[in-house]
């Protein structure tokens, strides 16, 4: 009996041995499905699709109750929000979307991506989706256009969720901005893995664990979406320059959480200041030993500062 045992706990280690020998040194492609997939059941998300006018949207849906709708950041996509849906799902109904012109949404070469652009697009999500009032969430260009939206259509917005929003023009310099303004040349979209390796070091403090092969897919995807990307990356700016996301916040009266790590390298955190100022109703959480992706990589604690956000809404 002990031989049978210790001959199934072998057989175990080498399974387990196998799998991460797979994990670590796998096909990207097939690796980065599988360790998705994984994050997904963890976090009871399922990948859906609705059709809007002009594009097909890909997105993740779970758990139950009011709706809380996030936006990724720039480049990024739908699965920026796996980690932190993880402790969320069990409370609200969480969908993650990819905007059109990222991850599995459809992107063609010649869309319109502006911010406007996304509000109209994300009008007629929402639409499609059968929803009525929606909570809002949004990283960077995502909270900037979850701003732009709840401005556009305050009635519909039961509150904002804004975690380092970009466009706020009248902070502190961030570092990212003092070394474009000594004229360093930085990855801030990223065309190959090396790109994406920098990407990681200038958007996180704490960059979240990913295996190699599932960095190497991240950065293939990049690099096929590059060209759009940049275009999309240099559109924004232009926008933020006439537009700047104070004068989009001016006037907002709705519940608003304004979270943001303190060591933001791309966009500095006097920045949530900025917005609490502008926003009736708002207030700031931030995060020590936490860059610009404070829901990758400090997904705990965020969702418990959100949770406690929620539970205290009229």
């Amino acid at each position: 009996m002990k031989r049978l045992v210790l001959s199934a706990l072998g057989a175990c280690a080498l399974a387990l041995a196998g799998i991460a020998a797979w994990v670590h040194a796998g096909p990207p492609l097939h690796v980065s499905a599988a360790y998705l997939a994984v994050e997904h059941k963890l976090a009871d998300l399922e990948s859906r699709t609705v059709d809007i006018p002009g594009f097909r949207i890909a997105y993740l849906e779970g758990g139950t109750g009011e709706p809380l709708l996030l936006l990724h950041g720039m480049g990024a996509n739908k699965d920026e929000w796996n980690r932190v849906a993880y402790h969320l799902t069990s409370q609200y109904r969480v969908i993650a979307l990819d905007l059109p012109g990222f991850g599995d949404s459809d992107k063609p070469a010649d869309g319109r991506y502006y911010t406007p652009d996304q509000v109209r697009y994300l009008t007629d999500i929402i639409e499609a989706l059968g929803l009525d009032k929606v909570h809002l969430g949004g990283n960077s260009m995502g909270g900037r256009i979850a701003t732009a939206y709840a401005a556009r259509y305050p009635d519909t917005v039961k509150s904002l969720w804004l975690l380092a929003p970009s466009g706020v023009m009248s902070a502190k310099p961030s570092e990212v901005i003092k070394r474009l303004q000594r004229g360093e040349q930085l990855p801030l979209v990223v065309s190959n893995r090396e790109d994406l390796d920098q990407s990681l070091e200038l958007t996180t403090e704490r960059a979240p664990y990913y295996p190699d092969p599932v960095k190497d897919a991240f950065a293939q995807s990049a690099t096929e979406n590059y060209r759009l990307h940049s275009r999309i990356m240099a559109e924004l700016n232009q926008e933020a320059a006439s537009q700047p996301l104070e004068r989009i916040a001016a006037g907002l009266s709705v519940p608003t959480r304004i979270v943001w790590g303190k060591q933001d390298k791309l966009f500095h955190h006097s920045s949530a200041e900025v917005l609490r100022e502008l926003i009736d109703g708002s207030s700031v959480f931030l995060l020590p030993d936490t860059g610009h992706l404070p829901m990758m990589e400090a997904p705990a604690e965020v969702a418990e500062d959100y949770r406690k956000f929620r539970s205290n809404l009229p």
